[in-house]
């Protein structure tokens, strides 16, 4: 099975590329599962259910969520509504929606993971590696095919998360800083990781915002709002091809497709 993984959606131009390109690759049959990072899909911040949902419609199969998870007060309240709409797993024990989901596909069971880094995040993170060994020898130690979205700043944390994983998932990737890696690879014992997914949005920018303010904002130091922008609308991500049967990846690409 191929997976298409997409980096963190921003705004209305990164909802828009994602439908576009998505509705291609599927028409072309390249790929045939899709997990997208929904973190920055509602004007650069964190969702509410209904532009989730959007997302789902529009293509996705699983909307991973991340640190802005709460941006939105509608979607603390209606998570527990959609299984396919998931937090990272290692928030407090106590917070609403839940860290994972397994999807029934033609060709068999998928669980989609969520994590969260600590380094330069919130330290009060409960630790995503023994949350992640916990699950695997829990809860889905009987699942072959598991995807785990790790959500984070530091790309030490999150190599080691894949090293840490390989034989035990099906891939490792990487969102939040918006910047795609070049450092795809499967390791030796078939798992496909990548650092960094990147974005889908306005290339033309800075992580997705207009320029001027970001700019002006490192010139000055004084605040400045920034807005999405708008331009060159692309979709930063990768694909994975999965065997169904044992969960071990046989190839990821790195994909940035313009609109």
């Amino acid at each position: 099975m191929k997976v298409l993984l997409v980096g963190d959606i921003v705004g209305k131009p990164g909802r828009n590329a994602f439908v576009q390109v998505v509705r291609q690759l599927k028409e072309d049959g390249r790929v045939d599962f899709v997990i997208a990072n929904g973190e920055n899909a509602a004007a650069g911040r964190g969702p509410a259910p209904d532009i989730a949902n959007a997302l789902l419609s529009g293509g996705a199969d699983v909307v991973t969520l991340g640190d802005h998870a709460w941006d939105s007060k509608e979607m603390v309240a209606g998570i527990d509504m959609e299984d396919r709409i998931i937090r990272p797993a290692n928030f407090s024990k106590g917070a609403p929606g839940r860290g994972w989901v397994r999807v029934d596909t033609p060709e068999g069971p998928l669980v989609v993971m969520q994590l969260i880094c600590r380094v330069f995040m919130q330290p009060n993170y409960d630790c995503p590696f023994q949350m992640a060994d916990r699950m695997l020898k829990g809860e889905l130690g009987g699942d072959k095919v598991i995807f785990v979205d790790f959500h984070g700043e530091a790309s030490s944390e999150r190599m080691a998360m894949g090293r840490f994983l390989d034989g035990r998932v099906s891939a490792v990737f990487g969102t939040h800083t918006h910047c795609q890696t070049s450092d795809e690879t499967v390791f030796p014992k078939g798992t496909a990781y990548i650092t960094d997914l990147g974005m889908t949005g306005p290339k033309d920018s800075i992580l997705g915002r207009e320029v001027e303010p970001v700019l002006a904002k490192f010139l000055t130091g004084v605040p400045h709002k920034f807005d999405v922008a708008k331009g060159d609308p692309t979709l930063e991500g990768a694909i994975v091809d999965v065997d169904m049967k044992t969960g071990k990846a046989s190839s990821i690409e790195r994909i940035r497709i313009s609109v």
